[in-house]
């Protein structure tokens, strides 16, 4: 739909079915002058509107929907330090003072989802920090793990992590398929959909322009900087920052970053209240929880519902075989949810990127962009924000390999989905046969 525009149907979710009530931003219409235009009101846009705002300078913030429709308010709610490349791996490709930057940027972006909900009093958004336990489902997993772990303590100074044995992952659990796991603090949880409207709310109770339903159609250059052009009306600024990551294709204006992308549709479900027995029994500690097969598999408590996540879900829409895989495996893990219905089940676009890093920087003078989260974006995008001001306002923050220098087009690009479905599908037979 590149270069047209029609409104598209909000997430059955859990978030949309119990988030506080959302703003009624404006329609965009007439002439506006801003320093910033900034096209998406998700984590990364409203984050680099508030950080902007802090400098002194105008941004103006515009949402195809509404603010929070796209991954911001989709995803599963998990705040995590990690990048899908594993620290380990950035040392032995590219050095330990690149692993410790990126590690430093990491650790920066799970505080800064704090920072941000003090900020603005988003009480709401339920933020936890209580930690994620990565559960192994073999040996050879766990070993993997622990390997993994008592580097990290070792070379980048993780003091906190500590190794779970079978006995002590069903305890956070309330699950005996795992064979042990690795226990990382700092990271956590949050209401997402709360935590994105509570930056919306709050940023419009200071003055910062927000609209809605008002798709960016054309980014075009004139003599004094940008032109953002709406169906209604245009935006003249200085500069301009794309915040749209997997859902760029909506219009031509931001279509030229989804070649950078490949859009992985992640499926997640959630249970009915669990009596209170159960819920008392199953993720009692209440942190966050992973498992280590290719084709991973997340969960949470929340509400007394089990929310469980994960990648395979095919095409543009919602699928139901996604959706019925995720039960198979929550059932396979929790055998005493095999006759609780659900009561959510939704999908969203993950934006991955060639190297498994996201990218942030500019497309020219007048244009910045951050895109590619790889399925860890609540709290990397709202650490983007921040970046996106420091080079609005002509800084050079240390961006390591996030600088979109080093970003790569995705080649052969109209095949993206055929290879998908492949590679997910060599990791669902690697997994299935226990390797």
């Amino acid at each position: 739909m590149t270069g047209e525009w029609s409104a598209l149907p909000s997430a059955n979710s859990l978030w949309a079915a119990t988030a506080e009530p959302a703003r009624d931003f404006p329609v965009f219409a007439g002439e506006h002058q801003a320093d910033v235009v900034i096209i998406g009101a998700g984590y990364t846009g409203l984050s680099a509107a508030h950080h902007i705002a802090q400098s002194g300078l105008s941004p103006v913030v515009l949402e195809a929907n509404r603010p929070g429709w796209g991954a911001s308010g989709r995803n599963g709610g998990v705040i995590t330090a990690k990048f899908r490349l594993s620290f380990r791996q950035i040392d032995a490709v590219h050095g330990r003072d690149m692993a410790r930057r990126m590690y430093e940027i990491a650790h920066e972006s799970t505080d800064i989802v704090e920072e941000l909900v003090s900020e603005f009093g988003i009480t709401s958004a339920n933020l936890t920090r209580t930690g994620q336990v990565k559960a192994a489902h073999n040996e050879t997993t766990l070993r993997a793990a622990i390997d993994e772990a008592n580097w990290m303590t070792r070379e980048m100074g993780s003091a906190e992590v500590r190794i779970l044995d079978r006995g002590g992952v069903r305890e956070e659990t309330g699950s005996d398929v795992f064979v042990g796991g690795v226990l990382n603090p700092g990271s956590g949880g949050i209401h997402p959909l709360n935590y994105l409207r509570g930056l919306a709310d709050g940023l419009a109770r200071r003055g910062v322009p927000i609209f809605q339903e008002s798709p960016v159609m054309k980014l075009r250059r004139d003599t004094d900087g940008i032109v953002a052009e709406t169906p209604r009306g245009v935006v003249l600024a200085r500069q301009a920052i794309i915040a749209t990551n997997s859902y760029s294709d909506l219009t031509g204006a931001t279509a030229r970053l989804q070649r950078t992308l490949i859009p992985f549709r992640s499926a997640i479900i959630a249970t009915d209240e669990l009596p209170r027995n159960l819920a008392g029994k199953l993720m009692p500690t209440s942190r966050t929880y992973t498992e280590t097969k290719r084709m991973m598999r997340w969960f949470r408590m929340v509400d007394n519902r089990v929310i469980f996540g994960g990648r395979g879900a095919f095409g543009k829409q919602d699928s139901h075989a996604a959706f019925d895989a995720l039960r198979k495996a929550m059932v396979g893990i929790f055998p005493d949810l095999a006759d609780v219905p659900l009561a959510y089940t939704w999908s969203g676009l993950v934006g991955m990127t060639l190297d498994s890093v996201p990218h942030i920087g500019r497309l020219d003078d007048r244009t910045l962009f951050s895109v590619g989260y790889n399925g860890a974006g609540v709290a990397m995008s709202s650490l983007m924000g921040r970046y996106l001001a420091a080079l609005v306002r002509g800084e050079t923050p240390e961006l390591a390999l996030l600088d979109a220098r080093r970003m790569k087009a995705i080649p052969f690009y109209p095949l993206r989905e055929p290879a998908v479905r492949m590679v997910a599908g060599w990791y669902q037979f690697l997994d299935a046969i226990g390797q």
